[in-house]
């Protein structure tokens, strides 16, 4: 089943990182067995993966539409035969025919062996759903790769990337591990970069008490992407907005949604909107994370622990509606050149962004050309789902994944790459310098904030 040749996976957690996340590694000895009794409860559990089991019919449609496939040409990054890791075990212990007739059916036995292929190859799955929008039947192979990884995470394998994140935000709120002092330090310097850029100053607004607006940026737009910090506080201060950022929770990503929903994602979840009830906001605007946006918009409901909800929405979404209503002035000839989108995937097949974010950037550019496929139909970044793994054979994986979209963005011409999601961004950064794509890389809010025409 592959073990004739050396299988790609990322670098484990070490335990003292696993306890940084409540997880006790389970002895590989034993690993096999726990693995198994967890698909039993997830069998019982999950409605969508009991239909990815059975229902598939090998058509292979998948395929041709999955980037992590077309840049590897590796069988096993087929979203179905993928999944195939989990469905013959599946086959062997909960179908009769598979009880019976074992490897004649497709059926294997769940061995250490099979949990390393698990390992490598859903974290090769960057859960970017395209496969599940192709299938005739809507099959989503990525509650496939979710299952699988919240299993393997329980086990104790996790990518050191993973781990090491989701202890940073347990412990400090944000993925970098920034201080309150570190944020304000460059909240301050960025004040004064609007200042130089505008002719007058904003300010940040941190931990503010009876904000109308909790602002929840992502943590790396104070490392990699300052301009989207910029962007939207140029945003809020045109619309004259009541706003605050909070020191203790000031990430919009989730990456317990990646590995760990029962605990990680849920803490987090609870820790923002208990931030947001003690500073008294009466709304939580998001930054630009995809998956950030869809462990929140998707889940809180169900797993924000208060005695009633505080309204939430994308600041896609808030500055479209200023747009439709004509209360943004915006002048395209600040953002003149060729300028194209990426579709972040969990924004358009999840949470319905894919006209707001175009009300945006054609209002914001003068000259927008649209990718193809786009929308719904779009191809992944190859970053999604934490796949930024830099170890040597997963950083030339990550490159191979962005093959698609490289040729999609060398297609268009443009000069001027937007890229609404911090995870997206982070891919793109060493993507670009690698197919040598010549594009300078934005956030949307960043150019709706270039754009804005100040009385």
């Amino acid at each position: 089943m592959g073990a004739e040749k050396k299988l790609k996976a990322p670098k484990k957690a070490t335990e003292a990182e696993l306890r940084a996340i409540h997880i006790k590694p389970v002895p590989d000895e034993e690993k096999p067995k726990v693995a198994l009794e967890l698909l039993r409860r997830y069998k019982d559990e999950w409605r969508s993966l009991v239909m990815a089991m059975e229902t598939c019919v090998k058509c292979g449609l998948c395929a041709e539409n999955c980037h992590s496939y077309l840049g590897t040409r590796d069988p096993y990054n087929i979203p179905a035969k993928r999944a195939d890791l989990v469905r013959k075990v599946w086959k062997r212990y909960f179908t009769p025919q598979g009880r019976l007739f074992g490897w004649l059916v497709g059926a294997e036995d769940l061995t250490l062996e099979t949990l390393e292929m698990w390992y490598s190859y859903f974290y090769q799955c960057s859960e970017c759903r395209r496969c599940g929008h192709v299938c005739p039947f809507g099959i989503d192979t990525c509650e496939v790769t979710m299952a699988a990884r919240r299993i393997l995470h329980q086990l104790g394998m996790v990518p050191k990337l993973h781990a090491t994140t989701g202890a940073a935000m347990l412990k400090s709120g944000n993925h970098m591990g920034l201080t309150p002092a570190g944020i304000q330090d460059t909240l301050e310097f960025l004040s004064d970069e609007i200042e130089e850029e505008n002719g007058f100053r904003i300010e940040f607004p941190i931990d503010k008490p009876d904000s109308d607006i909790l602002y929840i940026p992502s943590s790396a737009d104070f490392m990699l992407n300052p301009e989207t910090l910029k962007g939207a506080a140029r945003f809020f201060h045109y619309i004259g907005a009541n706003w605050t950022i909070t020191t203790r929770m000031t990430e919009a990503g989730n990456f317990g949604y990646l590995f760990d929903q029962a605990l990680v994602q849920k803490e987090l979840v609870n820790r923002l909107f208990q931030e947001a009830v003690r500073l008294g906001a009466k709304k939580i605007v998001w930054g630009e994370c995809g998956h950030g946006w869809r462990a929140i918009k998707m889940y809180y409901n169900t797993m924000a622990d208060l005695p009633h909800r505080i309204p939430i929405t994308h600041i896609l979404d808030e500055a479209a509606e200023y747009v439709k209503r004509g209360l943004l002035k915006l002048d395209k000839e600040k953002n003149p050149e060729p300028t194209t989108l990426h579709d972040p995937c969990n924004y358009v097949r999840a949470c319905g962004l894919s006209e707001n974010m175009r009300v945006l950037i054609k209002a914001a550019c003068a000259d927008f050309r649209e990718m193809e496929p786009n929308r719904e139909k779009n191809f992944c970044c190859g970053g999604g789902s934490g796949i930024l793994f830099d170890d040597p054979d997963m950083y030339e994986l990550r490159i191979k994944f962005s093959l698609k979209k490289a040729e999609q963005i060398r297609a268009t011409g443009a000069k001027v790459l937007c890229a609404p999601c911090s995870i997206c961004k982070a891919q793109f950064h060493p993507m670009i310098e690698e197919h040598h794509l010549g594009v300078e890389l934005y956030g949307l809010i960043d150019l709706v904030g270039r754009a804005l025409v100040w009385d």
